[in-house]
C-alpha cells in the first residue's frame, strides 16, 4: 500500500532539509579554525559519554576532521580560482584602458602638415616648379613611409620605421623653409631592428623644428641620434636653435609622449630634455632595448 501524498510531501521536505542543513555544516566547517572544531569535538565527546554513545561521538569527530580537510581544501581551491579570474579580469580592463587611452594620444599627435605641405606644392608649382617637384616626391617618400605603419596588422613599431618616416618628413620640412634646415640622421643600422614607439620620434623633430629652428632667421642644424646606454635604447633629437629654457617641459607633444611612456612601460622610459653646452635643445627617449623578431620570408 503507497503512503498518502501528505506522507510524501512530508518526508520530501524534510529531506530537502537535511539536505541545507548538510551544506550549511559543510560551508560551516570549510571556515571554521581548527582551534574551534577541536574545542568542539571535545564537547561532543563529552556528550557522547553522557549519552552512552561513544562510537557515535567518535564517528561524528572523525567525520568532522574529514569532511573539514575536504571542504576546506575546496574553498581554498574556489577562492584561489575567484581571485584569478579577478586579476585576469582587472589586467585585461588595464590593459583596455592603456590601450585606448594610447590611441587618444596617438590622434592627438598625428602630423598635421599634410594639407600645409600640399598647398605649398600648389603655390611653388607656379613659382618654383624645381622646388615643387622636390617637395612632392618627398610627400611621396614620407606617405610611402608613413602607410605600412598604418596596416601593421599588430606588428611593433621598429626604430628603422620611424626614422625612415621623419627622414622623409625632414626633406619635406627643408624644402618648405627654403633650405635653412640642415637634417643630419645618425643612427647605426644596427639599432634600425630595434622596438620604438611610433610617432614619437617624428614629435620631437616636429617640435625642434617647430619652437628651435624656424623660428630662427638663419635655420639651423638638426641631428637624429641613437645608442645604448645602460641596457637601455636611447633615441635623441638635438637642434642648435633657439633652444629651451633651463628645466622646461615643453608643450602637448611632449606631454604626450611623456603619458605614451608611461602607459607603455611602468616607469621604464623615460624623456629627458636638456640645453647641451653649446646651445639649442637636446630631447632625448630612453626605452628598454627590444630587438623586433624577424618577419618570415
Amino acid at each position: 500500500m503507497n503512503p498518502p501524498s501528505s506522507t510524501k510531501q512530508t518526508l520530501r521536505e524534510i529531506a530537502d532539509a537535511l539536505v541545507v542543513l548538510w551544506w550549511r555544516f559543510f560551508d560551516w566547517l570549510a571556515v571554521v579554525p581548527w582551534k574551534t572544531l577541536a574545542i568542539v569535538s571535545v564537547l561532543v565527546m563529552v556528550m557522547g559519554g553522557i549519552l552512552q554513545a561513544p562510537e557515535t561521538a567518535i564517528f561524528l569527530i572523525v567525520s568532522s576532521f574529514i569532511i573539514k580537510a575536504v571542504a576546506g581544501g575546496k574553498l581554498s581551491a574556489e577562492l584561489t580560482a575567484n581571485q584569478a579570474i579577478e586579476r585576469a579580469e582587472k589586467e585585461q580592463l588595464e590593459r583596455t584602458a592603456a590601450e585606448a587611452h594610447l590611441e587618444a594620444l596617438q590622434a592627438q599627435i598625428e602630423p598635421h602638415f599634410l594639407f600645409n605641405t600640399l598647398a605649398s606644392i600648389d603655390q611653388l608649382i607656379l613659382t618654383d616648379p624645381p622646388r615643387a617637384s622636390r617637395m612632392q616626391q618627398s610627400l611621396i617618400r614620407y606617405l610611402r613611409a608613413a602607410m605600412p605603419q598604418m596596416r601593421n596588422n599588430g606588428a611593433r613599431p621598429t626604430l628603422g620605421q620611424q626614422v625612415d618616416l621623419s627622414r622623409a618628413f625632414l626633406e619635406i620640412m627643408a624644402v618648405r623653409m627654403d633650405e635653412r634646415l640642415q637634417p643630419v640622421v645618425d643612427v647605426p643600422e644596427g639599432l634600425k631592428s630595434a622596438i620604438f614607439p611610433s610617432m614619437m620620434l617624428q614629435t620631437l623633430v616636429e617640435n625642434a623644428i617647430k619652437h628651435g629652428l624656424e623660428p630662427k632667421a638663419e635655420g639651423g642644424r638638426l641631428v637624429i641620434g641613437a645608442e645604448i646606454v645602460d641596457g637601455r635604447l636611447a633615441v635623441r633629437v638635438r637642434d642648435n636653435g633657439k633652444g629651451f629654457a633651463p628645466n622646461a617641459q615643453g608643450g602637448v607633444g611632449l606631454a604626450n609622449i611623456r603619458e605614451r611612456l608611461k602607459a607603455m612601460y611602468k616607469g621604464r622610459a623615460e624623456l629627458e630634455i636638456s640645453v647641451p653646452a653649446d646651445g639649442g635643445t637636446c630631447a632625448t627617449i630612453k626605452v628598454p632595448y627590444e630587438v623586433a623578431p624577424a618577419t618570415p620570408a
